[in-house]
């Protein structure tokens, strides 16, 4: 029998502010797209488990754009295994909008499609289900 928790999904979307902007042509680094995959789990956990739980690892990321100060970025986490404690999540982030400086200073445009800029796997674990009454 397939676990109905399977393929549960649940999305984010986050402006990428320009404070975040720490390279040439308004780059931002990995790490951001990876912390909102954190918050994105977290909501996962909630909903599964009741509980914010922990994200444990990531595994198999990979880069796939740039993301830069102006966009609008949407994070996925799908539930594509569940163990006892742990829960594995196919993580997708895509720029859906993007701001074009060349333009205007505050010009910008929806991305049809959205550019794929990250994916990953990530473990999430929550904590053992209180037993008893």
């Amino acid at each position: 029998m397939t676990d109905p928790r399977l393929g549960l999904t649940v999305t984010h979307r986050r402006y990428v502010p320009h404070a975040h902007a720490h390279y040439g042509g308004s780059l931002v680094d990995g790490a951001y797209t990876l912390g909102l995959f954190g918050d994105v789990a977290t909501e996962v956990a909630i909903v599964l488990d009741g509980d914010e739980g922990l994200l444990a690892g990531y595994s198999d990321v990979r880069f796939l754009g740039p993301v830069r100060a102006g966009d609008v970025l949407e994070a996925t986490c799908e539930v594509v295994r569940i163990g006892r404690r742990s829960r594995e999540l196919r993580c997708t982030a895509q720029v859906v909008a993007r701001a074009q400086p060349e333009r205007g200073p505050s010009a910008a445009a929806v991305l049809d499609p959205p550019l794929p800029v990250v994916a990953a796997t990530a473990t999430l674990v929550v904590p053992e289900p209180l037993t008893g009454g």
